[in-house]
């Protein structure tokens, strides 16, 4: 049976919420000269490119949209670069190894969909191990609205998948999204409530049990 299991990133395969979330404040902040609520769920839509949409609207610049996004973008990717560089950003533990061995399953097919920009996600996903190489990412890049990339994650056609698509998220959005698109959802953390929740990717029996695979088949 084909399977198709997508990942956000940050909080969730990697440690990135807090540098990230300061990292793009500060962008914002520099370049609108205001402040930036941070009670994301607020927002209408918590990724990138739908945040900048909203504060325009908020704090009633008269910014164009495009050079907003390009001008915070290139300050936002600049620093997470420096963080990375310096600090380097870590995986969820274990969340490497698993990656690796869904990416070696002939009917597992792996993806990433993240409200962040594609530039910052690499950067990230690169320093902490992940191999990134054959996998379809979808980001801000592609849409302001966190279904509309998951949907392109899965690359709009699902006429292959036997069974339904499985989001790990570690978020309220992400858990909203997944209920709108029919995604199963796995909680990865405590930042929300959910009945199927995991703190790390350590327990493969878990994993495995949650999923319906066995890790050390190739099946």
């Amino acid at each position: 049976m084909q399977r198709h299991i997508m990942f956000d990133i940050d909080g969730t395969l990697v440690q990135s919420f807090e540098f990230d979330e300061v990292c793009f404040t500060d962008s914002v902040k520099a370049v609108l000269n205001s402040h930036v609520d941070t009670d994301w769920d607020s927002y209408v839509n918590v990724t990138d490119t739908g945040l900048l949409m909203e504060l325009l609207e908020r704090t009633g610049s008269r910014m164009p949209i495009n050079e907003l996004i390009a001008r915070v973008k290139a300050l936002f990717i600049k620093k997470i670069r420096e963080h990375a560089d310096v600090y380097g950003v870590k995986p969820i533990a274990g969340a490497t190894e698993f990656v690796a061995q869904l990416q070696q399953m002939r009917n597992v097919t792996v993806s990433f969909a993240t409200g962040g920009w594609l530039e910052s996600a690499l950067i990230k996903l690169e320093s902490a191990g992940f191999d990134t190489h054959g996998c379809r990412i979808a980001s801000s890049n592609d849409h302001f609205q966190r279904t509309e990339i998951m949907r392109q994650a899965l690359n709009g056609d699902v006429s292959e998948l036997i069974l339904t698509p499985t989001y790990f998220g570690d978020a309220a959005w992400d858990k909203k999204a997944c209920a709108e698109l029919g995604f199963d959802f796995v909680l990865v953390g405590d930042r929300t409530d959910h009945a199927i929740q995991i703190d790390d990717y350590r327990n493969t029996q878990l994993l495995e049990s949650i999923l319906g695979i066995n890790l050390d088949v190739d099946s």
